[in-house]
């Protein structure tokens, strides 16, 4: 668990000014590693926090993004969701319950050998779908 200072430290490391609601945002997905959504993180906030709105929440969540503090993870069709590991890793979706886990992979630096003159990668996510254990005990459902 992060204290407030290091939520600020880790938001000014990124060029972005602390506030209340940026420090409680930043804290929260720290906290929360099941890459949650914007709504999911009002939702949660804002008893703690009255004066917090969505818009204040999306808006957050863009910039954190923008200065490259947190991911945007595009991996579910309906909703966005955010992960504050920066570091390179996969993430995992279940086909039957929507969990969404880190998933770790060996060689997270392939997409460099594609840059060249023409194009310098940036930005690479790789997504993997399946069943999670429990899904996949529940239903019987095996790959060989």
């Amino acid at each position: 668990m992060s204290t407030k200072l290091e939520v600020a430290n880790r938001l000014m490391k990124f060029g972005v000014k602390p506030s209340l609601q940026r420090i409680a945002i930043m804290e929260y997905l720290m906290e929360h590693l099941t890459h949650p959504t914007a709504d999911t993180i009002f939702n949660d906030l804002y008893s703690s926090i009255p004066t917090l709105s969505k818009t204040t929440v999306y808006n957050t969540l863009k910039l954190l993004e923008e200065q490259g503090a947190i991911q945007a993870i595009v991996i579910d069709e309906k909703n966005v969701r955010y992960d504050s590991d920066i570091s390179p890793h996969a993430h995992f979706k279940c086909k039957k319950c929507g969990l969404v886990n880190d998933f770790p992979i060996k060689n997270v630096y392939i997409y460099d050998s594609i840059n060249s003159d023409d194009f310098i990668v940036t930005d690479c996510q790789v997504y993997y779908k399946g069943y999670c254990k429990k899904c996949n005990d529940d239903v019987n459902y095996s790959v060989n």
